[in-house]
């Protein structure tokens, strides 16, 4: 890069070294502060890592492997008796549930905003989406116990008990009694509060796609359908596959919502409409209360659900490299 200034024109060649090593000095140090920086984050990484490994020990010696496929949870029995089995159940059941609506109903906002609505109109609706991002999720919490909950339990529940009943599989997926506390109920809250990161993401990706490749695919009779499926999607599957991958890892830690409307039951049943927990909801409801073995099993849970999330992300990762390998990127 040359370096050209009045001033370092009329300096001397003794001044302009001392302004060049200035430059240079500052180069270094801007270097080694961004540098350190980013080693920061490997060592907190690392440092969360050990500190759950050190508490877990306990419970991992105690139970072993055994502690994934052991239902009962009895932190009281004497020994204490600890599996992780539905805590898990729970967090993989409720994250799927949640992007099965999230994903669908995210992609429809995105393409009516950059496609089908009206200027006047995406305002509005760019600024609920935004707003929905914001609310804390102890809000979420507190609306799905109070309203959402007895809602579904009075209308939504009962038809879906009545329509599927006697119904080979899907009738001990939707069987009854209703609950304001169910797995259903968490899955819903979930997807409601991942639904802002797949539109924003979504929306941000497809305002990226050349105009003349729409315009192109307009040009030879295609519809709005046909375009969006056949340009847009094809064109941003990276950068939506990216925003889904975003969303399923908030949808497997969020807590405080799911806490509150789950059921907190430890209990493995088919029907969705069953109370149930997810390993952040046992955490954040029996933490404040345990010690020993007890305490450890939980450390242990939160150990599991990091190693799960941190699947689940390389998942996406090696699926965003194999897209753009495929692509020819």
């Amino acid at each position: 890069m040359t370096v050209e200034s009045d001033a370092m024109d009329a300096a001397g060649p003794y001044d302009r070294a001392r302004a060049l090593s200035a430059f240079k000095l500052g180069d270094v140090t801007f270097y080694w502060i961004t540098r350190a920086c980013a080693i920061s984050v490997l060592l907190i990484l690392g440092g969360i890592i050990l500190s759950l490994i050190v508490g877990a020990l306990p419970a991992m010696r105690e139970y072993g492997v055994a502690f994934l496929w052991t239902q009962r949870w009895a932190p009281s029995a004497d020994p204490p008796v600890l599996g992780a089995l539905g805590p898990i159940y729970g967090t993989l059941i409720t994250s799927v549930i949640a992007m099965m609506i999230a994903i669908p109903v995210g992609l429809g906002i995105a393409v009516f905003l950059t496609e089908i609505c009206p200027i006047w109109l995406r305002r509005p609706i760019g600024l609920a989406v935004e707003l929905l991002a914001g609310i804390p999720s102890i809000i979420y919490g507190m609306w799905g116990f109070f309203v959402l909950g007895p809602f579904l339990a009075n209308t939504f529940q009962p038809f879906m008990i009545s329509l599927f009943d006697g119904v080979p599989v899907l009738g001990a997926i939707f069987a009854g009694p209703p609950s304001y506390l169910s797995l259903f109920n968490a899955s819903l809250i979930l997807a409601i509060m991942v639904l802002p990161f797949i539109t924003a993401i979504s929306v941000d990706v497809f305002k990226t796609v050349p105009p003349v490749l729409k315009e192109a695919a307009y040009g030879v009779g295609c519809t709005t359908w046909e375009v969006v499926r056949n340009v847009v999607i094809p064109y941003t599957r990276v950068g939506v596959i990216g925003g889904i991958m975003l969303a399923l890892g908030r949808a497997l830690g969020e807590t405080m919502a799911v806490t509150f409307i789950i059921g907190n039951s430890f209990k493995i049943q088919s029907s969705i409409f069953a109370p149930g927990t997810t390993i952040s909801a046992a955490i954040a409801s029996e933490f404040a209360e345990s010690d020993g073995l007890h305490q450890s099993g939980l450390i242990l849970l939160g150990l599991l659900l990091f190693v799960l999330t941190f699947f689940v992300l390389a998942a996406a990762r090696l699926m965003l490299m194999r897209l753009e390998k495929k692509a020819g990127n």
